[in-house]
């Protein structure tokens, strides 16, 4: 039996895209209604889950029992009784509940058993990733053999105004090189490339980068979504780097109260130590491969040879899916804790609920451990 969800009604803001933790997939399909690659390659087969909001949900108390296996974090789908009135809410369910694909194809209409099973893997490959930024999906997705419109991985409204002025700065050596010589024919302005760099449209407001590129086709769609991957990639992190700081202090201090075994206290105290590696290791790996656009770039603005940069954004997208994994893994660790701990109040938490929330944390960096339950007894 399905949910009816009421929480779709706090979702009315979302600025039709994708963030590393909401995917709004009714939002895309109703900014993108005229566009025939969103039909022609669609998510979903299910027009229902093709119109649906996905999200990375923080698994309750409550809701525990609806996995056979325990989860601090589940992918949820909501499908909204009316898009054009949120507050009616909407039927919900989760990637891997009990009877979660019976439930799929209830909420799916699905017509075959085929389109069925094909959005259900296309579920499964969403869920295995940490983040639902919409550069690592895509590269995912494409690398599991499904061509997934552009459309589906813009970058959020919102995102997208906070990124503008990191991006203007960042982009300014590239501005003054291609349009040295187009800005008078191509009407250039900052404001115009840098929102036409950061919008999936590739339009003649990019001319003055194609020509500098030396791209053209789809070697220049590619070129530029990379862009805008390493961009948003180098921007994210400056936003929850400081904040993944605090979060592993917080950490590494923390005591949870009844700790039941002393193998439970063992795991807690081993498990911590696996973490703070991992974050750091994390944060080397992104730095290092952030490094590498970096001297791309530089060669570009600093010599006006665009041949290393224009190799280097075609070779881009597998990069994605480490930057994304690891970034997704860090920028999921600080929201949760956050969320869970919030700034000024004191941290109390049981040793059960913490190794499940550690467990979460080590799955999201790849980390085998330990079972939780298995100490908890």
């Amino acid at each position: 039996m399905t949910a009816v969800d009421r929480s779709v009604r706090h979702l009315t803001g979302l600025g039709g895209a994708s963030t590393s933790r909401v995917l709004d997939l009714m939002s895309i399909a109703r900014n993108h209604a005229d566009n025939p690659d969103h039909k022609a390659k669609p998510l979903f087969i299910s027009q229902a889950l093709n119109r649906s909001i996905l999200l990375r949900h923080r698994v309750r108390s409550d809701e525990t029992y609806m996995f056979l296996a325990p989860r601090s974090v589940a992918t949820k789908i909501i499908v909204p009784f009316d898009e054009h009135e949120l507050r009616l809410g909407g039927r919900s369910f989760f990637v891997d509940q009990t009877g979660y694909f019976e439930t799929l194809q209830q909420i799916g209409n699905y017509r075959d058993d085929h389109a069925a099973a094909r959005d259900e893997e296309v579920l499964r490959l969403i869920d295995s990733v940490p983040s639902l930024d919409p550069f690592l999906l895509r590269e995912h997705l494409r690398i599991n053999g499904f061509d997934v419109a552009d459309a589906y991985f813009e970058i959020s409204l919102g995102d997208r105004k906070r990124m503008y002025e990191y991006v203007a700065k960042n982009i300014s050596s590239l501005i003054h090189l291609a349009t040295r010589n187009t800005a008078n024919s191509y009407g250039f302005s900052t404001q115009k490339l840098v929102s036409a760099l950061l919008s999936t449209e590739v339009d003649e407001k990019l001319e003055p980068l194609r020509l500098t590129l030396g791209l053209d086709g789809r070697d220049f769609r590619e070129g530029v979504f990379s862009w805008r991957g390493f961009l948003y990639y180098k921007w994210s992190m400056t936003d929850f780097l400081p904040k993944i700081r605090s979060v592993l202090r917080e950490v590494r201090v923390i005591r949870p109260g009844n700790v039941k075994t002393p193998e439970q206290g063992q795991y807690l105290t081993e498990s911590k130590r696996r973490i703070a590696d991992a974050v750091q290791q994390a944060g080397r790996d992104v730095s290092n491969v952030l490094k590498t656009y970096d001297a791309a770039y530089g060669q570009l603005v600093e010599s006006g040879n665009p041949l290393a940069f224009r190799s280097f954004l075609l070779d881009a997208p597998r990069m994605f899916l480490e930057l994304g994994e690891k970034t997704g893994a860090l920028s999921h660790m600080a929201s949760f804790w956050q969320y869970r701990f919030p700034k000024g109040q004191s941290p109390r938490v049981d040793a059960e609920e913490l190794a499940l929330i550690f467990q979460g944390f080590e799955s999201s960096f790849g980390i085998g451990s330990p079972q939780y339950l298995a100490l908890a007894s």
